[in-house]
């Protein structure tokens, strides 16, 4: 992974305190599940509308497309670069997914691809061995039990110096609880003034605010924990990353998650036939549109040198 250097001396990770880890276990482990558990009453009592559906697919989609081109291809891996608008909205869509500040993600994902399914791996599948029981605990691990069973979690002075210089990323970390705060107002207002009634507030609130943010984070994780343990690996990497196509469609494009362990600067996951990759579309439209430049799309060279069977099928690569 190509990264600015580390700042000398600085740990790469810091103790998480006692409060932090139960805050982690409430927000992150506990909340999900249980709100999951709620939506399948709800929707066998009284179903979803279409105007919940609506705003929770709009919903998700503004979390899902913040996670995968906001917080992991542009700010973690640098695979192209915005204008300052375009960087301030895809920071905001990445904070409505709920999964943490800025800075501490992409810190995490850094150190994850440093030792993918390695020690210092801070949630690789494989951690507690690979048959049977030892599996099924190393995939609850990557999926959830990380976020609270960790005692350290990354150092962003040593991952992320280069997003701590930048003020905008510093204001956004600062105001991250208020993007929270928007995660789930955002929904609610819609629901309400779509339909002009308390009611529909709340319910799209339910739908598109609290289900959503559920949904967000356990499609997210499953490349963590299902796209590192099951699916193909048509190209050579040093650790377990593979492709799930059904991971990489509820992600858009992010379960293409073999070669992204090739090349993580490239701003295309998806590069062989048959390989949709919504996110890498969505960032050749802003290229087109002169909000992105710099991107670096996937080497035909490249893709052949490291195909397992040196096949050049390469799907379209823009």
């Amino acid at each position: 992974m190509t990264s600015p250097m580390p700042q000398p001396g600085t740990a790469e990770t810091v103790t998480v305190t006692t409060g932090r880890r139960a805050a982690y276990l409430v927000v992150l482990v506990v909340l999900p599940v249980l709100l999951l558990a709620l939506a399948v009453p709800a929707a066998w009592g009284w179903g979803i509308g279409p105007r919940d559906l609506v705003v929770a697919v709009v919903m998700y989609l503004v979390s899902i497309f913040g996670i995968a081109i906001g917080y992991h291809r542009l700010f973690t891996h640098r695979a192209f670069k915005a204008n300052r608008a375009l960087r301030i909205a895809l920071m905001l869509a990445g904070g409505m997914a709920v999964e943490g500040p800025l800075t501490l993600w992409c810190a995490e994902h850094r150190r994850h691809h440093k030792y993918a399914d390695r020690e210092g791996d801070p949630h690789s599948p494989w951690r507690y061995g690979d048959t049977g029981p030892a599996l099924l605990r190393g995939m609850l691990h990557a999926h959830i039990g990380w976020f609270y069973t960790a005692r350290h979690r990354s150092s962003r002075r040593h991952w992320v110096p280069d997003l701590l210089a930048d003020p905008d990323v510093r204001r956004f970390d600062a105001a991250y609880p208020v993007v929270v705060l928007l995660s789930f107002a955002l929904p609610a207002a819609a629901g309400g003034l779509w339909s002009m009634s308390w009611s529909g507030a709340w319910s799209a609130f339910l739908w598109g605010g609290l289900v959503r943010y559920a949904v967000v984070h356990h499609v997210t994780w499953s490349v963590n924990s299902i796209a590192h343990t099951f699916g193909d690996r048509p190209f050579r990497t040093r650790d377990r990353s593979s492709n799930v196509w059904w991971v990489a469609m509820l992600t858009l494009g992010e379960g293409w998650h073999n070669w992204h362990h090739v090349e993580p600067t490239c701003a295309r996951h998806g590069v062989l036939k048959g390989q949709f990759d919504p996110s890498a579309r969505l960032i050749r439209w802003f290229e087109r549109a002169g909000w992105a430049h710099g991107v670096r799309w996937p080497s035909p060279d490249r893709l052949t040198t490291h195909r397992v069977d040196h096949s050049p099928e390469a799907g379209s690569l823009r």
